[in-house]
C-alpha cells in the first residue's frame, strides 16, 4: 500500500493518492489532473475512485476531468446532490481498492455532505483517516460556509452537527490512526490550523482545542463560531462549479495560453475590459508595469488572493508574467474557478517597453527613509493592510488597519489627496493593495519595503506591545 500526500502550498491544500495491488484512489484532487494520471501510469495502476470529502469552496476540484480521462468513479458522501454521474455513498459503506479498504464516515458540520474516509490495510487494521475539512491539525472546519443551502442551517446548527460528528465518528477511533486533512495553515477554511499537515489522532485529542473530552456542545459552538470573518467572495462560486460541473481544464489552458504582442495585448485589453494581472514579484513590479495592471505575485498566496480581490470569476483576465510561467498562471487561476484568461503579453514587460508603450511605477521606501520623512512631515498617514488579528497582535502606533481582504470597503476612508505609507507583514500584500488603488486613481501611496517586520526590527518607529494572536480568520 502506498499513501502519498500531494500538498499545494498556494492553496494550503492536501490531495491524496492511495495505491494497492494495481488499483488507486485519489482524494480531493486539484483541477489539473495529469499529475495523478501520470503517477498511476508509472506504477502500472488504474485509478478506480475519485473520493470527494465535500463540495469544496476554496478551490475547484479535478474530479470531473479525472473521472472522464480514467474511467474512475466519483464518490461523495451521504446527502450530496452532484449535477453529474457519481456514487453517493451511504454511511458505513466500504470501498475496496486493491487489498485495502476505505469506509465512508458521514461527518456533517463543515457542510452537510462532509464525509471522512477511514483507511484499513490488507489485514483490516485501521491506519489512517482522510478528514477533508471536518478535522484539521489543530483545528476543525468553519461551520458557516453551507448556510446558503437552507435558511435553517445557521452556523450554530452546523457547529452542533460538527460537534456530534467529531465525538460520534472520529474521537472513538484508535489513537495511532494518522489524520490526513484537506488543508493546513494559511487556508481560510479554519482559524487555527497547524503548519504540520498530518498527525496521529491521539495527539490531536490532546492538543486540538475542539477535541477536548470535557467540552460541552454549547462551549464547542461558541469557540468554533467566534472570530469568523466573512469568507472570500469566490467561495460560493467554486461550490457551484464543484456541484454542477465545469469546462475541461484542457480548454481553459488552450484559451489562456494565447500569446499577444504589445499592440494586440493593448487592443484586447481596451476591447474587452479585461483585468490586466501582473504576476511578477512585488519589488520588480514596482519598478515598471503596464498602466492600470494589478499585481498579485505568483510566488505568494496567489490563487486565494485572486479569489478575494476579483469578485467575478467570469471576468476576462490578461496576464503579464515572467517568461515561461504563463501556463502556470493560467492553471493556478483555474484552480479557483477563474477560467476566462484570454491571453498573455508575449515577451512580458520587456516587450511592452521595446514597443514604446508607457509604463507606470509605484514609489517604495526603506524603513529608514520612512522614519526620516515622518519626522519632517508627520501628516503622512500609515496604512497597515494585514489581517485584523495580525494588527491587534502588534502594530505601528498611529497606523490605520485596512485589511487587504476587504479593500473595497475601505475606499471611503482613504483620501486621494493625502500621502500614505502602506505596509503589510513583508511586502506581498501591500503591493497588491497599492496596485489596485493605483489603477483606481490613488497616486499618493508609498510602499514600505520589508513590511512590518522591517519596521519592528529597525527600532526607529514605535510599535504597540505584543499581544498573543487571536484566532480571528
Amino acid at each position: 500500500m502506498k499513501i502519498q500526500q500531494i500538498y499545494t502550498g498556494c492553496l494550503s491544500q492536501g490531495a491524496y493518492y492511495i495505491e494497492s495491488n494495481g488499483e488507486a484512489v485519489v482524494i480531493d484532487p486539484l483541477r489539473e489532473v495529469e499529475p495523478y494520471i501520470s503517477r498511476a501510469e508509472q506504477n502500472g495502476a488504474k485509478i478506480k475512485y475519485v473520493l470527494e470529502t465535500h463540495f469544496h469552496a476554496d478551490f475547484v476540484s479535478g474530479h470531473i476531468d479525472l473521472a472522464e480521462k480514467t474511467g474512475a468513479q466519483i464518490v461523495f458522501g451521504p446527502t450530496a446532490k452532484p449535477g453529474f454521474d457519481a456514487l453517493v455513498a451511504v454511511d458505513g459503506q466500504v470501498l475496496k481498492v486493491g487489498n485495502v479498504s476505505l469506509t465512508v464516515l458521514h461527518t456533517p458540520g463543515h457542510t452537510m455532505e462532509s464525509t471522512c474516509y477511514l483507511l484499513s490495510d490488507q489485514h483490516g487494521k485501521q491506519v489512517g483517516i482522510f478528514t477533508g475539512d471536518t478535522l484539521f491539525i489543530g483545528d476543525v472546519g468553519r461551520p458557516d460556509l453551507a448556510q446558503k443551502v437552507s435558511a435553517e442551517l445557521t452556523q450554530e446548527k452546523l457547529a452542533e452537527h460538527l460537534f456530534d460528528s467529531l465525538r460520534d465518528k472520529i474521537m472513538p477511533l484508535a489513537d495511532q490512526i494518522i489524520v490526513y486533512p484537506a488543508h493546513g495553515a494559511g487556508s481560510a477554511c479554519g482559524k487555527n490550523m497547524s503548519k504540520e499537515t498530518t498527525d496521529t489522532l491521539g495527539n490531536q485529542k490532546i492538543s486540538n482545542y475542539a477535541l477536548r473530552p470535557d467540552m460541552t456542545k454549547a462551549e464547542f459552538v461558541k469557540e468554533v463560531t467566534s472570530g469568523l470573518m466573512p469568507p472570500p467572495a469566490y467561495f460560493p462560486e467554486n461550490v457551484l462549479m464543484n456541484v454542477n460541473g465545469y469546462e475541461s481544464i484542457d480548454r481553459v489552458l488552450e484559451r489562456g495560453a494565447r500569446a499577444l504582442d504589445a499592440a494586440a495585448f493593448e487592443a484586447v485589453a481596451n476591447q474587452t475590459g479585461a483585468v490586466m494581472l501582473d504576476t511578477r514579484d512585488a519589488d520588480i513590479f514596482a519598478k515598471g508595469f503596464v498602466p492600470n495592471s494589478i499585481n498579485i505575485g505568483i510566488n505568494g498566496g496567489f490563487a486565494p488572493w485572486v479569489g478575494a480581490l476579483i469578485p467575478d470569476i467570469k471576468q476576462s483576465i490578461l496576464i503579464i508574467a515572467e517568461q515561461g510561467r504563463e501556463e502556470e498562471v493560467v492553471t493556478r487561476l483555474a484552480r479557483v474557478g477563474y477560467d476566462y484568461t484570454i491571453g498573455y503579453l508575449e515577451g512580458g514587460i520587456d516587450a511592452w517597453v521595446k514597443a514604446g508603450k508607457e509604463i507606470d511605477q509605484i514609489q517604495t521606501v526603506t524603513v529608514d527613509q520612512m522614519s526620516e520623512r515622518l519626522k519632517t512631515d508627520p501628516s503622512i498617514g500609515v496604512l497597515d493592510v494585514r489581517k485584523a488579528s495580525e494588527f491587534l497582535s502588534e502594530h505601528m502606533l498611529d497606523a490605520k488597519n485596512l485589511p487587504l481582504d476587504y479593500i473595497n470597503d475601505h475606499l471611503a476612508g482613504i483620501d486621494k489627496n493625502k500621502t500614505y505609507f502602506v505596509h503589510c507583514a513583508g511586502g506581498y500584500r501591500s503591493m497588491i493593495f497599492n496596485s489596485v488603488l493605483k489603477a483606481r486613481g490613488y497616486d499618493n501611496l508609498i510602499d514600505v519595503q520589508g513590511g512590518f517586520k522591517a519596521i519592528k526590527d529597525s527600532g526607529k518607529l514605535e510599535v504597540s506591545n505584543y499581544v498573543c494572536p487571536s484566532t480571528l480568520l
